[in-house]
């Protein structure tokens, strides 16, 4: 069986952190699959989904970890071309990932206590997504 959901957000710009983790749930509810994978996506090279306890401290601690791996101010060959300010967005989009497999037991995301599935926002301004989310099972 198969089963399709799209989540729309809009974003406030870079290192908008978004918990998306019950608009999965209600796809997966939604689909009627006991037992299964969700695949969620985002469309885009400068979005990211990923799992993280969804708290203030990490919250803050995610976009410092970035900003030494991948510095807003550092030099990106990418701006030769687009001249658009966000090479670093897509270099802290592709380290997290465009996509996350999470498995389903009876109607059920698999999560941790503490684990929240999250947009993250990577570009430097708003912007309006749709997440893709398959159903499999």
């Amino acid at each position: 069986m198969f089963h399709k959901g799209v989540i729309e957000l809009n974003t406030k710009g870079e290192m908008d952190i978004i918990d998306i983790t019950h608009d999965v749930q209600e796809i997966v509810e939604e689909s009627g699959i006991e037992n299964g994978i969700a695949l969620i996506f985002c469309p885009g090279s400068t979005g990211a989904i990923t799992t993280i306890e969804y708290e203030d401290g990490l919250l803050y601690d995610l976009p410092q970890a970035l900003e030494k791996i991948a510095p807003k101010n550092a030099y990106y060959r990418h701006e030769e071309k687009w001249h658009d300010g966000n090479g670093h967005s897509h270099v802290r989009a592709s380290i997290i990932g465009p996509s996350l497999t999470v498995p389903i037991e009876n109607r059920r995301l698999i999560l941790g206590t503490w684990q929240q599935i999250v947009f993250v926002e990577c570009d430097v301004r708003a912007r309006r997504r749709k997440i893709i989310v398959h159903i499999v099972g």
